[in-house]
């Protein structure tokens, strides 16, 4: 049976839930391969809304098993204060596997994101300051301290004061900050320890076995392509593998075991923190998308930056990624414009690029060139079918598939786990 990746094809928050929803009671395992409590899946059921920001959204399917991969770094406070508040909603996370190779955020690495951020000023990367950056840092160092570690303390403590006897000369000599006990953070991080036991598995050899046996594996990515820390707009960008790449090592299934490639795209663009944005807005149209949208971070609360569809970006995405579905999500946002531009191409210095450019300084420079399509009146929110569309807001679809080289597999109108018009199946191809 397959294996599934599910990427964001933007600067994250495109709605990956929605398609994870789609798939429904159809997937047995959903995996989160990458990120962190730094991103976060909002879910609508019914009446009620779930704010994920560590748990995969499989958590909320019954019968789904929910995969924390060796990918995640994993702030165990944030993961319990998740558990407790589903738990307090009567969903059942017993089902709950976290990977033993996964890297766990230790207090430290919350601390240096903060100051670091602090001391960069104008230069700052827009981190949420929850440890992210320090813990994969940490990671590639080879100084991380991983899940199974919190199982024996004598290699816990040690792996801690060999962290922080350079952590803490930073932090008293550059940031004049306190040092930081070996005691105080061997305290918090086994404060969760023996109730995380017994949800620890080796995950790679658990997801294999699964695909083996017929099951299908839904592998979701935190954050998305262009936050991508090789193939996005670096520096501004998260810490790991946020592509279909990434799903391979974040999760320890083979290449060969990936079936399809789902990528999520918002029906026009928004992003959070610093960066180059093209097609940023900065006038009514773009508090005009951010109200309409709710366009608020589901982690931190900040306002989203907004601006219309790129399909640069769309292309780029289907071409890291190997896209085989895309999905778009908010299309009822657009509801009353007039016209809806798209950017189909960028200006940079008077050159014309239908592909993303090369060099990060040609993207900051680069201006849109916009197709103005025309828009329609109609409330979509109860179409459940391609042909209830409006004719503008099909062709708005239709162009969008043309532009990005892959077809659009389902279209979001809403916020409700039921607000989905499925084109094609995602499943089968």
């Amino acid at each position: 049976m397959p294996a599934i990746v599910l990427v964001g094809a933007q600067w994250g928050d495109e709605g990956k839930g929605k398609a994870t929803d789609l798939l429904g009671s159809r997937v047995d395992y959903v995996v989160k391969f990458n990120g962190g409590n730094n991103a976060g899946h909002t879910v609508v059921i019914g009446d009620e809304k779930y704010a994920l920001h560590l748990l995969p959204s499989g958590i909320l399917t019954p019968g789904c098993t929910p995969v924390i991969g060796n990918g995640v770094v994993v702030d165990l406070a944030v993961l319990f204060e998740e558990l407790e508040g589903l738990r307090a909603r009567d969903v059942d996370t017993s089902r709950l596997v976290v990977s033993a190779d996964a890297h766990v955020i230790a207090p430290y690495n919350r601390v240096l994101d903060k100051v670091t951020e602090r001391f960069l000023g104008s230069r700052r990367i827009g981190t949420t300051g929850r440890g992210i950056g320090p813990t994969y840092a940490d990671k590639m160092n080879r100084v991380g301290i991983r899940v199974q570690d919190l199982f024996d303390e004598g290699i816990l403590r040690q792996k801690v004061e060999g962290a922080l006897e350079l952590k803490n000369q930073i932090l008293t000599k550059i940031y004049n900050r306190r040092a930081i006990t070996v005691d105080e953070v061997v305290e918090e991080l086994l404060e969760h320890a023996e109730a995380l036991r017994p949800m620890v598995r080796d995950t790679g050899l658990l997801l294999t076995d699964a695909l083996d046996d017929g099951r299908t594996v839904l592998l979701e990515a935190g954050q998305a392509t262009l936050l991508d820390v090789d193939h996005g707009t670096y520096p501004f960008v998260t810490s790991s593998s946020a592509t279909a790449g990434g799903a391979c090592t974040g999760s320890g299934i083979p290449p060969n075991r990936i079936d399809r490639v789902v990528a999520i795209l918002k029906a026009y663009t928004t992003r959070v923190g610093e960066g180059p944005f093209p097609t940023e807005l900065h006038d009514d149209m773009g508090e005009f998308l951010r109200k309409t949208g709710g366009e608020y971070g589901t982690t931190t609360g900040r306002p989203r930056r907004c601006g219309w569809f790129d399909a640069v970006v769309g292309r780029y995405a289907q071409r890291i990624n190997g896209v085989t579905d895309f999905v778009i999500t908010k299309l009822d946002t657009l509801s009353g414009l007039e016209t809806v531009p798209v950017c189909v191409a960028y200006d940079v210095d008077g050159v014309r690029h239908d592909e993303m450019p090369m060099t990060q300084s040609d993207f900051h420079h680069a201006k849109p060139i916009y197709e103005e399509l025309p828009g329609w009146w109609e409330d979509i929110s109860h179409c459940r079918s391609f042909e209830e569309l409006p004719v503008n807001a099909q062709r708005y679809v239709e162009r969008l598939e043309e532009l990005v080289g892959q077809r659009v597999s389902a279209i979001g109108v809403g916020p409700g786990r039921d607000q989905i018009i499925s084109r094609h199946d995602l499943l089968e191809g």
